[in-house]
Parts: C-alpha cells; structure tokens; sequence
C-alpha cells in the first residue's frame, strides 16, 4: 500500500467540512476546524478554486462555497450506480457475517419486487427470489418501504384494495396494517412473523439515496427454529446497518 499524500488529504478534508452546516466556509474557519497553519489553508483553498472544486461567494467576500466539478463527479458518480448490483455485493457482506438469507427489495404500487438475494448456507425453504413480486404487506421490507410513504400516499395506495393474506398470520385489516406501519415508522425497522413464509420471521430497515430518500429496504429472514428475541434485535441492528451501508453507497450521508 502506497503512502498517503499530506497535502492531498487536507485538500479532501477542506472539501469534506463543506458537507456539513449551510454549505459554506472562510479561511479562518477552516484553519480552526483543521489546525492547519493559515498559509497552508489559504494555498489549498486557492488551489481548489483554481481547478473549480470551490468558488468564492461573490457578495460574502472570503467565504467560499462548493464548486461546478464537485457536481459534476458526484452526477458522474450517480449515473454508475446500479442499486441491484450494489444491493447484492451489500447483501453478501451482510449474509457473511450472520449466514441467513438476506434480501433487497423495491416497491412498486403495493408489491415488492426484490432485486437482490443471498441465501443462507443452511437449507431453508424461502417463497422470495430474484426478481419475484410479493404482497408488500406480507413482507418486512415490504411494510418498511410501505411505512416510510408520506400518510396521503399511504392512504391512497391501500385504498379499495383487498390485502391478501399468504399465510394464517398474514395482517388482512386495512386499519391493522395502518396501526403496524404506524409502529414501524416509531421504530425504524420492520418485522414479520410467519406472514409470507409459516417458517419464516424475517426484520428489515430502510435504504435511502443521495437525497435522502427511501428507495428500497434490505431484510434479514430467519427459520422460526432459530428465531427468539434475542436475535431478532442482533439481526435487526444488522439490518440497520446493511441498509446504512448500502445507502453510503447511494450517496446518502447520514446525519452527524
């Protein structure tokens, strides 16, 4: 492994400060946040904004502001990103780490259809696969993506419908499903029990884009015989991270 460059790393550090607060900074205020000597702030911001990674704000004189290239590598970055690909490679890592079947999954109206799957290396017998389209209602990560639509949505999406049931446990009541998600909202994560699988309990958490967004949703399943509540909060803290990791992928910067 090759050495890390001093002076790259101050530049990447003076650009990373500008992630946080209201997106703009002055020499002084850099030089306090690094303790980097005020000569060496000044050539870095001068370079920077020489090559358009800063831009100086015109009537704030000496506060600057990120700059037209920043945009243009992180759009650059955006039109590489293939949310099933990455989805995979993040739900192996997740599947490696606790060797249960781990999936990825996308709403479309009031079903999921899942982009990404990992099986356990244990026999288990799983209604999901790649590409398969489910009740979202039945599902964890379908109520987890179904949780995170504004009310309105929510509302209008369910309305009239008939919530089919896959299994006894599966939630048929409208209300039911409304004071679930409701719970699910409070709580961050999903979780379902035998309600798409009579052998299956499964968690899931949210996966959100650059915007913040929730675009999809990364479960964890779990053959009852292994299932208690001790590993349903192991597997869900999971989850959370899966999904977090996944949506760093995305773009999405978490809150500080």
């Amino acid at each position: 492994m090759g050495r890390l460059v001093p002076a790259v790393t101050r530049s990447l550090d003076i650009l990373e400060l500008f992630l946080e607060g209201d997106g703009t900074l002055s020499a002084p205020e850099v030089t306090r946040r690094l303790q980097l000597p005020r000569t060496t702030v000044h050539e870095l911001l001068t370079t920077l904004a020489a090559r358009s990674y800063l831009v100086q704000i015109p009537d704030q004189p000496g506060r600057y502001r990120l700059g037209v290239r920043t945009y243009q590598l992180g759009s650059r970055y955006a039109e590489q990103l293939d949310l099933a690909a990455e989805g995979q490679q993040v739900a192996r890592e997740v599947a490696e780490t606790c060797d249960e079947t781990v999936h990825v999954a996308v709403l479309e109206d009031t079903d999921v259809i899942y982009i990404a799957k990992v099986d356990s290396t244990h026999a288990v017998r799983m209604v999901s696969a790649a590409g398969r389209r489910l009740p979202a209602h039945c599902t964890s990560v379908g109520k987890m993506l179904l949780a995170s639509l504004p009310e309105p949505e929510l509302r209008a999406r369910l309305g009239g419908r008939e919530l089919t049931a896959m299994t006894p446990d599966s939630i048929t009541d409208p209300e039911e499903l409304l004071g679930a998600l409701a719970a699910i909202r409070e709580r961050g994560v999903a979780a379902e029990h035998r309600e798409s699988n009579p052998d299956v309990s499964c968690v899931a958490a949210p996966v959100r884009d650059g915007a913040g967004q929730v675009v999809a949703a990364l479960s964890v399943s779990v053959p009852m015989i292994r299932w208690s509540e001790e590993r349903e909060r192991e597997l869900a803290e999971l989850a959370v991270k899966g999904a977090g990791d996944l949506s760093v992928r995305l773009g999405h910067r978490h809150a500080r």
